[in-house]
This record gives structure tokens, C-alpha cells and sequence, in this order.
């Protein structure tokens, strides 16, 4: 029966559902910044970024945020001492790169 559900669905709705359905359950996501071709911070075990709306009007606003584990020595491990942090990312002029860790 989803299946035939699914079938119906536009590809933007199959998407929004696979985005609701990785949120409900998590993602262990890794959020990359570069500066040019030099990675120059890395945040580690995100669950999902969220995009800012304003609280009076309800409309999107131009950043992203989320919580993650800086990667302070960038090895791709959380190691003790580095700690979970809150972060945002802006929409204009930055180069970041999110994805599932592979590992």
C-alpha cells in the first residue's frame, strides 16, 4: 500500500518525506567548511540542519543551524575534549559540504 502511496507523489514530496522520515529517526551528518580548496572546520555527528524562520512572520530566513561535535584536529573522530556545539551557516558565500559519515 506505501508503495502504491509513494507512487502518487511528485518527486519533491517523496523527498520531503524521506527528509522527515531521516529526521525522525537521525542522521550521523558531517558539515565540512572550506576556505577555497582548504577544509578549515569540520562539525561532527549532526542530526539535521535546520533553516531559520522568523518568529514574527513565519518566512525563512538566510542562515541554517544545528548542533554538532567540533572536530577540533579535524580526524574525523570525536575525541574527548571536543565538545558539542551550536552553529549557523549563512546562505551568501559559504562553502560547506553536509553529508551522512561514511564511517
Amino acid at each position: 500500500m506505501a508503495a502504491f502511496v509513494l507512487m502518487g507523489c511528485t518527486q519533491e514530496q517523496q523527498n520531503k518525506i524521506s527528509r522527515d522520515i531521516q529526521n525522525w529517526t537521525g542522521t550521523d551528518g558531517v558539515l565540512e567548511f572550506y576556505a577555497g580548496d582548504k577544509l578549515v572546520r569540520r562539525f561532527l555527528k549532526i542530526d539535521k540542519l535546520s533553516t531559520a524562520m522568523g518568529t514574527d512572520d513565519g518566512k525563512p530566513r538566510s542562515y541554517r543551524f544545528g548542533y554538532g561535535v567540533l572536530d577540533e584536529n579535524l580526524n574525523m573522530q570525536a575525541d574527548p575534549g571536543e565538545k558539542k556545539v551550536y552553529f549557523e551557516i549563512s546562505d551568501f558565500g559559504s562553502n560547506y559540504l553536509f553529508f551522512e559519515n561514511p564511517r
